[in-house]
């Protein structure tokens, strides 16, 4: 194994937010010599699961790894709890019970599909501790949990991140982007080599390219006119009377994130989640239990409502004209 190529991998998978239980995993193929492997990771999604998948490989002509990708998939479906995992247990021809577990719920119900006898797939902690959710005789189907129903026959939305020598889209903003929000990098590249700002968005409205990914709708900083510090300063947000945590929050926007912060509703303080809308200069906000809040009832000045009603009714015009589901 060659020590400086696990050292630059080991910083690379560092920089992108990878946890260090994986980046253990990656050390461990490593010294094995394993040609080929990948590893997998499970995020939460404000709605199921985000599942990544990364990938490396070793070249054909020395001892070095290559990590140039990683996958995101998006299942909303049920996350599994601390501790669980996927089984496909199949019985093999002389009776007894082969189990094949699977940390990625995509990669579980593919492997489960490809059994020809009589199998199951199930979700638990081990073999003997484990709840099924689908079952199949003689390579048919014939079970499906009515809460697994969805994640089972519903196709996860999928996207392939692309790595340059460990720089790219971090796991938290790939994580986001397939959940349909905007993220910020400072250090996109034209094909001239010259570097820029954007916020960048997958279009799940056009279909995916030939080497079936989504493309992505830019908006450049600061030539297309969002600029997140002077919106948030139009709101009555608790977070931004202290320099600190305006750090943090304007950073976790940046990133993709929906953080929670604390407004005035009615003469008492309670909890939104925000997030950043570049293409329309503006933040969207959720109550808790998820559901949208009018923006307008946050805002510092009254007489800015208007300004921003006449904004809100334009973007629903160009929605329209695009044919964008809101």
């Amino acid at each position: 194994m060659n020590l400086n190529n696990l050292e630059n991998l080991k910083e690379e998978m560092k920089n992108l937010g990878f946890k260090d239980k994986l980046i253990e995993k990656m050390e461990e193929n490593m010294a094995k010599d394993v040609p080929e492997f990948t590893l997998n990771e499970v995020r939460p999604a404000t709605k199921g699961q985000v599942d990544l998948a990364l990938h490396f490989k070793q070249s054909s002509q020395s001892d070095f790894y290559y990590f140039n990708k990683f996958t995101v998939a998006h299942n909303q479906g049920k996350p599994l709890e601390e501790g669980q995992q996927y089984m496909v247990i199949t019985k093999n021809e002389q009776g007894k019970n082969m189990v094949k577990k699977l940390e990625n719920v995509s990669d579980a119900i593919s492997f489960f599909k490809e059994q020809k006898g009589n199998s199951e797939l199930a979700v638990g902690k081990d073999a003997a501790n484990k709840v099924m959710v689908a079952s199949m005789e003689n390579g048919k189907i014939n079970y499906v949990a009515k809460d697994f129903n969805r994640t089972f026959y519903s196709a996860p939305v999928n996207q392939t991140i692309w790595l340059e020598r460990g720089k790219g889209f971090t796991a938290e903003q790939a994580a986001n982007l397939i959940q349909g929000r905007s993220v910020y990098r400072d250090d996109m590249m034209n094909m001239g080599g010259e570097t820029y700002k954007a916020w960048v968005k997958l279009d799940f409205d056009k279909g995916k390219d030939r080497f079936q990914n989504y493309n992505t709708n830019q908006y450049h900083d600061p030539s297309y006119g969002f600029d997140i510090n002077k919106v948030l300063d139009k709101f009555n947000i608790k977070e931004l009377e202290d320099p600190a945590k305006r750090v943090l929050l304007e950073s976790s926007l940046r990133n993709g994130n929906r953080p929670l912060v604390t407004v005035n509703k009615e003469r008492q303080d309670v909890k939104v989640f925000l997030e950043a809308v570049p293409r329309y200069s503006q933040l969207n906000m959720y109550a808790e239990n998820g559901k949208p809040e009018k923006r307008e009832q946050f805002l510092k000045e009254p007489a800015l409502s208007s300004s921003l009603s006449n904004s809100k009714s334009k973007e629903k015009e160009l929605g329209e004209s695009q044919g964008i589901r809101r």
